[in-house]
């Protein structure tokens, strides 16, 4: 059969939607292109969906697109990271009262409570790493759901799509969402990792912590009451993360159907790669803040020396200089700081401590130097953790480090990625031009089929 290539075929790779001559009465748009291939090429267009359904070519485009946003999405926490380390070691020694449920707990470093989300986001990279692998199998060439007579290469087929490897089983490949699910979680993951932090943010840019200032890029002041600076982009992030969670809820109920049904997937197109835009865009708003935060260090070093911060380092200080249990020193450091509140003080004295001790342990204590340092100023405590992980500056420095070669590797992980991705459409792309020109360069003005 012959066919004469018009040489309108060479614009339809970059033509844009809004220009493709789609046309409702022949159903859906694959519908429509078939129809337009054939008024251009001729019967050889039947021979594109060869042993292939319609939802092949749906499966393929969205494994393609969702590994871009999934590179995009991993590029986006990078970016947080880098933020959060380039924050935690400027704090690494600001010294501040670290909180549970709002209390006092520990004096402790700033910069050691910022890098615990650089080690939240750097396990959500390698999940997003993970859920790459589930989206870089290809479905081409399946058939129906147990393939099909046609001998088609899956393999060669995957490599020109430029797919690592084929799902391994016909009918999984085609229609299981279970990768959908974990993208999705992952996303919310992502968002809610940053979240946590804008909803402590926001807490701590108020007045009434004054621990924190966002640029002012990031607020917007209030139309009526001219005192004000709201924390805007806090209030983006937290709105998206519970949207995100929405997102995910109802793609999970979507998936309780029975298997290979359409609407496990009806929805799943959108609802997958909308999440993962908003999710990029989450994260992406969080490296802003982190970035450009300015850290009040005085008024949190101010905060440090109050509420009884110190009493859990006073009782181990106890525990190793009179070799008594754990419980016995929490009770005596209890004892004195009911002591010291009774006559309306916001700290022990050493003479607190020697008394309530002597009381608990049944012997008596002498005040050692280092409880009296303690008692003076408890944040020296903070520079005797040795523990890993732990809170003191080279500890905190020394995980920095450590972020930073996990994030140095998931890098060039994500280069990589887009390497192979680009280059694999560039040689598709290639070799579909070299059936439609001749080998000078010149379209083929005829050609047989």
């Amino acid at each position: 059969m012959r066919c004469r290539l018009s040489v309108k075929y060479s614009t339809v790779l970059t033509m844009t939607p809004e220009d493709f001559p789609y046309d409702p009465v022949y159903g859906d748009a694959y519908n429509s292109r078939e129809r337009e291939f054939e008024r251009r090429l001729g019967h050889v267009a039947g021979w594109l969906h060869t042993g292939r359904t319609r939802r092949e070519a749906g499966r393929i485009a969205f494994r393609l697109a969702l590994r871009d946003m999934i590179v995009d999405l991993h590029d986006a926490l990078g970016r947080f990271i880098t933020a959060v380390i380039e924050q935690a070691r400027r704090n690494c020694a600001t010294l501040w009262a670290d909180s549970t449920y709002l209390q006092p707990a520990q004096p402790s470093t700033f910069g050691h409570y910022l890098a615990s989300f650089g080690e939240q986001a750097a396990r959500q990279l390698d999940k997003l790493q993970h859920d790459f692998e589930w989206a870089d199998r290809s479905p081409a060439g399946v058939g129906g759901v147990g393939g099909g007579w046609i001998p088609l290469d899956r393999a060669i087929l995957a490599g020109r799509l430029g797919f690592s490897t084929v799902g391994a089983h016909t009918r999984d490949i085609m229609w299981a969402t279970d990768g959908l699910a974990d993208v999705a979680v992952t996303a919310v993951q992502c968002a809610t990792t940053v979240d946590r932090l804008a909803e402590d943010f926001e807490i701590f840019a108020s007045p009434n912590f004054d621990y924190i200032t966002l640029h002012a890029s990031l607020c917007r002041a209030s139309v009526l009451l001219p005192q004000k600076r709201n924390p805007y982009a806090l209030a983006v992030i937290r709105a998206g993360a519970g949207t995100l969670i929405g997102r995910a809820t109802g793609l999970l109920i979507s998936q309780r159907t029975p298997s290979a049904r359409t609407d496990n997937w009806l929805h799943a197109y959108g609802e997958v790669t909308s999440a993962m835009g908003l999710a990029t865009q989450v994260v992406a708003l969080g490296a802003q803040v982190v970035a450009t935060l300015e850290v009040n260090v005085e008024r949190l070093a101010a905060e440090a020396n109050k509420n009884f911060i110190g009493a859990t380092d006073l009782a181990e200080a106890l525990v190793l200089a009179h070799q008594v249990d754990y419980r016995r020193a929490y009770r005596a450091v209890g004892g004195a700081i009911t002591a010291a509140a009774k006559r309306g003080a916001d700290s022990v004295s050493v003479s607190d401590v020697a008394a309530a001790a002597s009381e608990v342990f049944g012997f008596p204590v002498s005040p050692s130097a280092e409880l009296e340092e303690l008692v003076c100023d408890p944040t020296q405590a903070v520079f005797r953790r040795v523990v890993q992980g732990g809170s003191s500056p080279e500890l905190v420095l020394e995980h920095i480090e450590g972020l930073e070669r996990r994030l140095a590797v998931a890098a060039r992980w994500r280069e990589e990625q887009r390497r192979l991705a680009r280059d694999a459409e560039q040689r598709l792309i290639e070799e579909a031009e070299s059936l439609v020109y001749g080998q000078k360069g010149n379209l083929a003005e005829d050609s047989e089929y």
